[in-house]
């Protein structure tokens, strides 16, 4: 039987701008360099919430990090069909960067001054990049061989998918501007509707009257491309975790309790990478990419688990924050949220991301999670460094245990 992927190789080699055969796995140097820009998106979304420690600057960044993930991960599953190394695929990429940039640059002003420039670019994206797929997908095949029955069969249901789901983001993206052109509790109220469409659009399988839905399996994607686009993007949120903590560090005195706070913030950062890449990383790759259903997992794993994973890191980076600048003392309750609830977060999402992909349920990141839960009453009782040492010995602790039941050349499932 023939993998997803190869039927979208085949599309490929008939609609210019599709991956076909050669390149239909590869992840592309232009991807990677639409990446940086949402390096500055996740700064400016730890930077937000920095300065706005209470439950509704909680919300507001909340809001602003599921629009930007899903942003990101809408043009992830794009390149995963189309090839950024042809040129009009690589000029959409280019437009869309400058977007994103407008976007990320006016995060810190996004309820203030620049909520329309916040909404705007971002509505531009999400419909844009539609209606280019749409419009692509809607050309007879220009390629070398002659367009098959099956092959134009696949063509027009990825361009229906895609036709769906533009009247998803029409919507969504109409609240996200009403929200840009309102103030205050309006904007929030508008912004909020307008997430909830996005993340429920998928679930629903994008249903349109008259045009029905769509399903997973209704949308071929190469797997092992879209596993290593979203394992990029923890690379990106862990390397804006360590940029944050050596700019900290380097602003404090030289001090060897700030030394040490920083040491133990940087053995937390590594103590997260290792568990998600040492060896789950590549057995999830290849697990996708070996599956009947690479779409449902893709939805699952890398669409919707990953995202308490980056949201996991930003917080734990807040934390680190905290710690560096003030390791002795007392820990007040917006240092024990941050130092504990970081960690869990990035646990609860990579349980839930080894539970869809592998089928298995972890059990110490459960136990870990429960851990770092029981140390909130403890936290008020000890200091920031105390606390923040403690929760990265138990996030290490998943490591070690996943290392010991595990041989090294063994992927961990479990």
């Amino acid at each position: 039987m023939r993998s997803e992927a190869d039927q979208v190789a085949d599309i490929g080699e008939s609609v210019r701008g599709l991956r076909g055969s050669e390149g239909r796995g590869r992840v592309t140097f232009v991807e990677l360099f639409f990446d940086l820009i949402y390096v500055l998106a996740v700064t400016q979304l730890t930077h937000l919430l920095l300065t706005h420690l209470t439950p509704l600057g909680a919300v507001q960044t909340l809001l602003l990090l599921l629009a930007i993930w899903w942003a990101w991960v809408d043009t992830a599953w794009v390149t995963n069909w189309f090839d950024p190394d042809q040129l009009g695929v690589r000029l959409m990429l280019v437009v869309l960067m400058l977007l994103s940039l407008i976007v990320s640059a006016s995060l810190p002003q996004a309820y203030g001054e620049r909520g329309i420039w916040v909404a705007g670019a971002y509505a531009a994206i999400q419909v844009g990049r539609n209606v280019f797929v749409i419009l692509t997908l809607g050309r007879p095949g220009t390629g070398a061989a002659t367009e098959s029955a099956e092959q134009k069969r696949q063509r027009l249901g990825l361009r229906l998918n895609f036709q769906r789901l533009l009247v998803w983001k029409a919507v969504s993206s109409a609240l996200w501007v009403a929200g840009g052109l309102s103030h205050g509790p309006t904007r929030l109220a508008f912004w909020a509707a307008a997430v909830v469409i996005e993340y429920l659009a998928a679930i629903a399988g994008f249903w349109v009257p008259g045009a029905g839905k769509s399903t997973p399996a209704d949308w071929p994607v190469n797997g092992r491309h879209l596993a290593e686009r979203g394992q990029l993007f923890i690379l990106i949120a862990l390397g804006e975790s360590i940029l944050i903590t050596g700019t900290v560090f380097g602003a404090r005195p030289a001090e060897a309790l700030h030394l040490l706070a920083f040491t133990v913030s940087f053995v937390g950062s590594v103590a997260l990478w290792w568990l998600y890449f040492d060896r789950g990383a590549e057995a999830a790759s290849a697990a996708i990419d070996q599956s009947e259903n690479p779409g449902q997992i893709g939805r699952s794993a890398y669409t919707y688990f990953q995202l308490p994973m980056v949201a996991g890191i930003i917080v734990a980076a807040v934390g680190d924050d905290l710690v560096i600048a003030h390791p002795g003392g007392h820990a007040d309750t917006v240092t024990i949220v941050t130092v504990l609830g970081g960690p869990a977060l990035f646990l609860a999402g990579h349980l839930l991301f080894k539970r869809s992909v592998f089928a298995t349920f972890s059990l110490p990141r459960l136990l870990a999670i429960v851990a770092l839960a029981a140390l909130v009453p403890v936290g008020p009782n000890v200091s920031p460094l105390a606390l923040s040492a403690i929760a990265t010995l138990v996030v290490a602790g998943v490591g070690v245990w996943d290392a010991i039941r595990h041989p090294r050349r063994q992927p961990i499932l479990g």
